[in-house]
C-alpha cells in the first residue's frame, strides 16, 4: 500500500467527509468471501482492521492470491468503472472490520460533482495502477520460470 491510494492521503477532507457520509460498518468473520470475480461490483469497502486476500481465478489451480490488504484500504474498484463487475475475488483472512459504500450512491456524487468525481477517480485510478502491478509481479512470481527477477 501506498500512501496515495489510502482514502486518507487521497481525499482532501472535504471530499472524505462527504464520502463517509454514505458509510456503514460491517464485520466479516474470517474466510468469508466478500466478492467473486465475474459477478457484479455493486458495493466497496475501506478496510478498518484485519486482512482480505484479493485472489484470481486460475482454470485447473487454486486461486492465486495477488494481494493483502489492511487498514485504510480501499477493497474494490471495479464498482468505478462499467460494466461494474469484479475483476477479482476478495476473501477476509482474519476477522474484518470495514465501512462499506453502495456504488450506486457514490457514482451519483461523482457525477453531481465534478471536482469530487475527479477526486474520487484520481484515487480509484492509483489503487488499479497498484493493484495491476501487484497481479503482474504475483502471477510472475507463482508462473514465471525465474519469477519476476525482483527482490524476493
Amino acid at each position: 500500500m501506498t500512501s496515495a491510494t489510502t482514502m486518507t492521503t487521497a481525499l482532501e477532507p472535504a471530499y472524505r467527509e462527504r464520502l463517509m457520509r454514505l458509510a456503514r460498518e460491517v464485520s466479516f468473520e474470517a474466510g468469508t468471501r466478500l466478492f467473486e470475480e465475474g459477478r457484479r461490483a455493486d458495493r466497496f469497502w475501506i478496510v478498518r482492521t484485519g486482512t482480505v486476500a484479493l485472489d484470481l481465478h486460475v482454470p485447473g489451480r487454486r486461486p492465486a492470491v495477488i494481494e493483502s490488504l489492511g487498514s485504510g484500504e480501499l477493497l474494490g474498484w471495479s464498482w468505478h468503472f462499467a460494466p461494474h463487475i469484479w475483476h477479482l475475488g476478495a476473501e477476509a483472512m482474519s476477522p474484518v472490520r470495514a465501512w462499506e459504500f453502495d456504488a450506486g450512491a457514490v457514482r451519483t456524487m461523482c457525477a453531481e460533482d465534478a471536482e469530487f468525481g475527479r477526486a474520487v477517480a484520481v484515487w480509484v485510478g492509483r489503487v488499479v495502477a497498484q493493484r495491476l502491478h501487484a497481479s503482474r509481479v504475483r502471477l510472475l512470481d507463482l508462473y514465471a520460470p525465474y519469477g519476476s527477477g525482483g527482490p524476493a
